[in-house]
């Protein structure tokens, strides 16, 4: 793929596409192209956030350990992202992902994230839009099964 096919995927993704295109490609030529096969992990939960990632193309599971193992609780496909959290928190990573197929990702690291969010306020409002989505789905998660569990 190359530079100008990156930008263009770029642009799909709600947090960057109102991003002017010279800033896409200088955030493609500056970020790192990971590819990962089924099952592999990108991250796991605990470890050290250092980066973020957009993915281009397939689809990642989202684990969460539990006490009786690691349970799925989301699945990300083309242009979603993640890593954020570790890296805006300065905390470990608060999910594992796993590749369910082959997985393209662009590597986005803290430094280049944070010029990215300090040069396009925008960028900082729809990183939080998503985030406060999460919440949300989170939340109805919890309150769904807080339901089913005063049912049975």
């Amino acid at each position: 793929m190359n530079l100008n096919e990156e930008v263009e995927l770029l642009k799909g993704v709600p947090i960057l596409a109102k991003i002017e295109p010279a800033k896409l490609k200088l955030l493609a030529f500056t970020s790192e192209r990971v590819n990962y096969t089924e099952g592999q992990e990108v991250c796991h939960q605990g470890d050290p956030g250092d980066a973020m990632y957009v993915i281009l193309g397939g689809v990642a599971d989202v684990l969460i350990d539990t006490p009786t193992g690691q349970i799925q609780v989301s699945e990300m496909n083309k242009n979603d992202f993640f890593g954020e959290i570790a890296i805006l928190c300065d905390v470990p990573r608060t999910a594992t992902i796993k590749a369910r197929q082959p997985l393209n990702t662009l590597k986005i690291s803290k430094d280049t994230f944070y010029r990215m969010v300090g040069e396009f306020p925008q960028m900082a409002i729809e990183i939080m839009r998503e985030l406060a989505h999460r919440v949300e789905d989170t939340n109805k998660k919890l309150r769904e099964a807080t339901a089913n569990n005063k049912a049975a």
